[in-house]
C-alpha cells in the first residue's frame, strides 16, 4: 500500500499523447504497481486531476478509468494545496500561460516538449520556475527507448572508438485525411496553430544528440511543406501551412557530424519508424525504437563497388543484434517516477526547463537556417 497520495493536475489528457502515454501508461500504471517507490522504502500514489476544455470528454475518460476528479476550471484545480504538481500536454500555444499560472501558485511543473513556441518564452518559463523555487522538468522520452538505451550502453563502453557521424531517419506517411483519416491532429499542419515538424522533432533531436554524443555547435536545415492540402477532423479541406519535412545537419563537439531527416511525407522502408546509424573508427551501430544492431571493425566485410554484377550478399545479415540484458519499462513512466522523486526527495532530474529551452533554440535555429540559407552557430542562452 502507498503511504502518501500526491495530487497531480493533468492538462491536455484528451489529446493522444496526454491520454495514452501520460495518463494511462504512466500515472495510472504507476498506481497499479502500488505507487512510486521512494528511497526510504515508502510509496506515493498519484491522484490525477483531469483538466480540459470539454467537460464531456473529461467525464468519459474519468469514467473509463475510475478517475474521481476532473474539471474545466484550471484555477480551481491549482488552488487546491493537495495538488502539488502541474503537468501540461496541451497544444504548444496553450502551454506557456497555463504553466506560468501553475508556477505562480507554487506548483512543481512538468511539461511535454517543446516547452514553448519561441526561445524567449521557453527561457521565460525556466526563469519563472527558478525564481519561484519550484521543481521543473520537460519530457525527454526518447532517451529511455530500449534501442537508444542500448546505444548509450555502447557509447559508454567505448565500442565505437572515435565517433565520426550519426545518421538519423524518422517519419512515416501521415494520410491527408480525405480518403483515410489522418494519424495526427490537423493543428500539426497549420503554422498559426503552432504546428510544424521542426518545432515538434528538433527538440527531440537536440536532447538525443547532446545526451548521447555531445553538444550541438551548429545547425543547418532545409525545410519543406510537401503536402499543401489536408482534411481536418470534420472532413473539411484546409491549407497546410506548417512544415511537414525537415532535413538537418548538426555539427557536434568533437567533430561529430549528425544528419537527421524528419518527415510526415515519407513511406517507411526501414525496420522501425526511427533509426540512428552511428559510425566510429572501431565499430558501427544502428538503433531504433527497440532494437540495436552492431558491426565491429574486426567483423566488417570488404564491400566492392561493381554495378555490373548483382549483389550476392545480404548486408543486413552481417550485423549482430545487441541483447536486451534487462527489462525495459515505458520511457514516459520512468520519467514520471523520476520527476516525482525529484519533487519529494530532491533526487536528480537533469531534464529541466533550461534543457527544454535549449531544444526550442535548436528548432528556432533550424527554421532560421532554412530562411537564411546558411549554417548557424548555437550560442549559449
Amino acid at each position: 500500500m502507498s503511504d502518501r497520495v500526491l495530487g497531480v493536475v493533468m492538462s491536455g489528457v484528451t489529446g493522444r499523447m496526454g491520454y495514452r502515454q501520460h495518463l494511462v501508461r504512466s500515472v495510472l500504471a504507476i498506481n497499479e504497481q502500488g505507487g512510486v517507490a521512494l528511497s526510504d522504502g515508502s510509496r506515493v500514489r498519484l491522484r490525477p486531476v483531469l483538466v480540459g476544455r470539454t467537460l464531456g470528454k473529461l467525464a468519459d475518460i474519468a469514467a473509463r478509468h475510475g478517475v474521481a476528479d476532473y474539471t474545466t476550471d484550471l484555477d480551481a484545480a491549482l488552488a487546491d494545496p493537495a495538488n502539488e504538481i502541474y503537468f501540461d500536454a496541451q497544444v504548444t500555444q496553450a502551454r506557456v500561460p497555463a504553466t506560468l499560472k501553475a508556477i505562480a501558485r507554487g506548483k512543481h511543473v512538468y511539461t511535454e516538449k517543446p516547452t514553448a513556441e519561441t526561445v524567449a518564452d521557453a527561457v521565460r518559463l525556466a526563469e519563472a520556475a527558478r525564481e519561484a523555487g519550484v521543481k521543473n522538468g520537460v519530457v525527454q522520452d526518447k532517451l529511455f527507448l530500449p534501442g537508444l538505451l542500448k546505444l548509450k550502453r555502447l557509447v559508454d563502453g567505448g565500442f565505437f572508438g572515435r565517433i565520426l557521424s550519426v545518421r538519423g531517419e524518422f517519419g512515416y506517411w501521415v494520410f491527408e485525411g480525405d480518403w483515410q483519416p489522418a494519424q495526427r491532429p490537423s493543428w500539426n499542419y497549420r503554422a498559426k496553430d503552432g504546428g510544424g515538424i521542426v518545432l515538434d522533432m528538433f527538440p527531440h533531436w537536440a536532447y538525443v544528440l547532446e545526451n548521447l554524443f555531445g553538444r550541438v555547435e551548429s545547425v543547418y536545415a532545409h525545410v519543406s511543406t510537401h503536402i499543401t492540402e489536408r482534411w481536418d477532423e470534420s472532413g473539411k479541406p484546409y491549407e497546410a501551412t506548417a512544415d511537414d519535412a525537415a532535413y538537418g545537419v548538426f555539427e557536434l563537439e568533437g567533430g561529430i557530424v549528425a544528419q537527421i531527416n524528419s518527415s510526415w511525407a515519407v513511406r517507411v522502408n526501414r525496420d522501425e519508424l526511427v533509426e540512428f546509424q552511428v559510425d566510429g573508427t572501431h565499430g558501427s551501430a544502428v538503433a531504433g525504437l527497440r532494437e540495436c544492431r552492431i558491426q565491429h571493425r574486426a567483423g566488417t566485410p570488404r564491400p566492392v563497388w561493381n554495378p555490373d554484377l548483382p549483389v550476392t550478399e545480404s548486408f543486413r545479415d552481417q550485423w549482430q543484434r545487441v541483447p536486451d540484458n534487462t527489462d525495459f519499462d515505458n520511457g514516459f513512466k520512468i520519467q514520471w517516477e523520476m520527476f516525482v522523486r525529484h519533487v519529494l526527495e530532491d533526487a536528480p532530474f537533469p531534464y529541466s526547463f533550461a534543457s527544454g529551452a535549449r531544444g526550442v533554440r535548436i528548432a528556432e535555429l533550424g527554421l532560421r537556417s532554412h530562411a537564411e540559407g546558411r549554417r548557424l552557430q548555437v550560442e549559449s542562452l
